[in-house]
């Protein structure tokens, strides 16, 4: 594995060791749970396909908004889990710039040891939340130039 915590947004990093030390399944569930319940409240007004992440099984919606030069994520989803590994990628992301954002490898997905944990539709689910959320950057970038 050549990703290490500190490598990545320290955020992003925090959350990847505090998986790395749960090496229970059931614990790496529970801090999903966690997560989920600690995502702000999503406006229903938000919830449009636009914002709807593709591929994932559950409905997943996610916007990204620029504030003084930083991507700011909000998101909600139908699915606990989902909302759990939605609200890591927020928590982890939140603040950095676009450029930061699109440069990131999704490899420190792997680094939490979720991927092993989750089933295959999910960890799928991971990965198209993630490139939605990059693409949602990409997009807020193009309209600050």
């Amino acid at each position: 594995m050549s990703l290490s915590p500190d490598s990545l947004p320290p955020a992003l990093g925090k959350i990847v060791q505090r998986f790395q030390r749960a090496s229970d399944p059931k614990r790496r569930y529970e801090q999903l749970i966690w997560y989920a319940q600690k995502l702000p409240e999503f406006a229903q007004a938000n919830k449009v396909p636009e914002n709807k992440v593709p591929g994932c099984v559950s409905q997943v919606y996610v916007t990204a908004t620029l504030n003084d030069r930083k991507v700011i994520f909000a998101g909600d989803s139908d699915s606990q889990l989902t909302k759990g590994l939605l609200a890591l990628l927020i928590e982890g992301l939140n603040g950095l710039t676009p450029k930061e954002i699109i440069q990131l490898n999704p490899e420190f997905i792997q680094a939490t040891g979720l991927n092993v944990s989750l089933t295959p539709s999910r960890a799928n689910g991971f990965y198209n939340i993630f490139r939605t959320m990059q693409k949602k950057a990409l997009e807020c970038d193009a309209k600050a130039q």
